[in-house]
């Protein structure tokens, strides 16, 4: 089985329940859990439909949240996230208003007790970045922006395939698609643009270990 009214809550605007999209890493994790405690398991067609189909930003965060949970060390999971990741990015870049996922895609579940296991072990990265997210330069969440955002993640999630080759190495691109996604969801121009950033950053150094790496698959350059 493949893993895969408004309020203002501590200074940032949080959207009700009653529509289904989250406003931060620790609602995503908290519907996670909520998702999990229904059933034995969790498939993509129950996620959609819990957190809506507008919800981008929550879509793009969720699978690269992941990967870098205990889920992600599973061979051939990080690529396959990835993949999902891109599928989601590529419909922000041309414009459509709600995500589509095929049927085969929506059946792919993840055992319940695995995925608590993972959301208990993203509760202090969930913690950090809520806390260093708020409304800040909302026009940067918008229009072109999106657009953007969404082909700079498809360009992280290109580097995955072959950084899953080596320890670790594919965890840099997903921090910077977790911070791309909490800045869309949350509409915080100022994390998106620091998300951007770091996604260069992070694309430089997968490129050095992965061209530093010898052909055992350490990226040890020497």
């Amino acid at each position: 089985m493949d893993p895969f009214s408004s309020s203002l809550v501590g200074g940032r605007r949080r959207r009700s329940r009653l529509d289904h999209e989250p406003a931060s890493v620790g609602d995503v994790l908290d519907e996670l859990d909520q998702l999990a405690d229904k059933g034995d398991q969790v498939c993509v067609r129950d996620v959609l439909d819990d957190f809506g189909r507008r919800s981008f930003g929550p879509f793009m965060m969720i699978p690269a949240l992941i990967e870098i949970s205990p889920l992600g060390g599973i061979p051939g999971v990080p690529t396959a996230l990835a993949l999902f990741i891109a599928v989601i990015a590529a419909q922000l870049v041309i414009g459509r208003d709600h995500i589509w996922m095929p049927e085969f895609v929506q059946r792919r579940s993840v055992e319940s007790g695995k995925l608590h296991k993972a959301v208990e072990k993203l509760r202090g990265l969930g913690h950090w970045l809520d806390g260093h997210s708020q409304d800040r330069l909302e026009k940067l969440t918008v229009g072109i922006w999106l657009r953007f955002a969404g082909a700079v993640v498809i360009a992280l999630c290109c580097t995955v395939p072959p950084l899953e080759l080596l320890p670790f190495a594919s965890t840099l691109p997903m921090l910077a698609i977790i911070m791309i996604g909490l800045g869309l969801t949350v509409r915080d121009g100022a994390l998106l643009l620091s998300a951007l950033i770091f996604a260069g950053l992070a694309a430089a150094i997968g490129v050095y270990l992965y061209l530093g790496s010898d052909q055992t698959g350490s990226f040890l350059p020497f």
